[in-house]
């Protein structure tokens, strides 16, 4: 008799939210108040495009901001909304793009979070990704060319920001293992280092010369090739927004938002761990595991709990965003501060 195992994050059917509600997405508001969480000012941001760190509390009204648009018609809009692989669900309500979308982090563009429509600048075709160092043939991948060589598919993950708030996001995109088979790295390597764009005609933030441009972002190669790691071209049943990375970024459901670059334009294989964006700025504070863990706290604020965007509800946070059972076997052999946050 065969008996079918839940996985730790899996809810039963009966509780899973239907894709055509949520599709209609204003209906997510449930008449909850909306959490005006983040910080108004500080340092890294959770790369959902929507966090900072800092511990400061904004004042403004985030659905009193205009959402970014533009007249841009994106290329692969015929293959959403993809479908849902129901084998990635949560127990939450997916938090309403109503929020997500007028609510952003893009240090990019500036350092507070009304910066949607300045995410509009970014000029996401022609748009070409860079797979380079420790492979068997370097190669320049037009974005399109990439979408549509692998099969997309809709995954609803949890996301937990550094700064102690959390949010329920229903990602479109394909699993980040794909873009590994597709770079055949060589046998010596380790890692995965990525950037994103580095244009400030486009984006005014990166003429501060005190960040250091452009957004870096690491994984190991096992990281990469874990069944969660996920790249993301679209969001809400569409291709992605500006202010949520597109045209790819990746989403990393275990870690603290940060990691999850937006706009990535290379991917380079090496033997040596990269040095990312926010870990060259206060390595002590936003170190390269960034694995989200309860027990260990930012030095300037608890981790363990955290707030539901869009609503008032403070629960526990879970060891790995609890993804455990998918990923602590990743970190078995490393001392555990190191591992779960640092």
């Amino acid at each position: 008799m065969f008996i079918k195992r839940q996985k730790s994050w899996a809810i039963r059917e009966s509780l899973v939210t239907d894709e055509q509600h949520y599709l209609n997405r204003r209906k997510f508001l449930g008449g909850s108040s909306l959490l005006i969480g983040g910080a108004a000012l500080g340092l890294a941001g959770c790369d959902n495009g929507l966090e900072s760190k800092g511990g400061g509390r904004s004042g403004r009204d985030p659905i009193s901001q205009t959402t970014g648009t533009s007249d841009f018609k994106d290329p692969t809009m015929d293959l959403y909304p993809a479908k849902l692989n129901d084998s990635y669900q949560v127990e939450r309500a997916i938090t309403s793009e109503d929020y997500t979308g007028r609510y952003n982090n893009f240090y990019e563009f500036g350092s507070h979070k009304q910066i949607a429509g300045a995410a509009q600048r970014i000029e996401t075709r022609p748009w070409t990704v860079t797979i380079d160092g420790m492979v068997e043939q370097e190669q320049v991948i037009d974005i399109d060319k990439l979408i549509r060589s692998v099969a997309l598919e809709e995954r609803i993950y949890r996301h937990r920001c550094v700064e102690a708030w959390a949010m329920t996001v229903p990602w479109t995109g394909f699993a980040m293992a794909e873009l590994v088979r597709l770079a055949k790295p060589l046998s010596g390597a380790k890692y995965i280092r990525m950037e994103t764009f580095k244009n400030a005609d486009w984006a005014s933030g990166q003429k501060q010369s005190w960040y250091p441009w452009p957004y870096v972002e690491g994984v190991t190669l096992e990281e990469a090739t874990n069944e969660l790691a996920f790249l993301v071209t679209g969001v809400y049943g569409k291709p992605a927004a500006k202010q949520f990375g597109a045209p790819l970024r990746l989403a990393l459901p275990w870690k603290y938002g940060f990691k999850s670059i937006k706009s990535i334009v290379r991917f380079t294989f090496t033997d040596e761990r990269p040095v990312s964006f926010w870990e060259q700025l206060a390595a002590e504070e936003y170190g390269f595991w960034a694995n989200v863990n309860p027990e260990v706290p930012h030095p300037r604020w608890s981790q363990s709990t955290e707030q539901l965007l869009g609503t008032k509800e403070t629960v526990q946070t879970r060891i790995f965003n609890g993804y455990g059972e998918q990923v602590a076997h990743l970190y078995k052999d490393l001392g555990a501060k190191e591992i779960l946050y640092r």
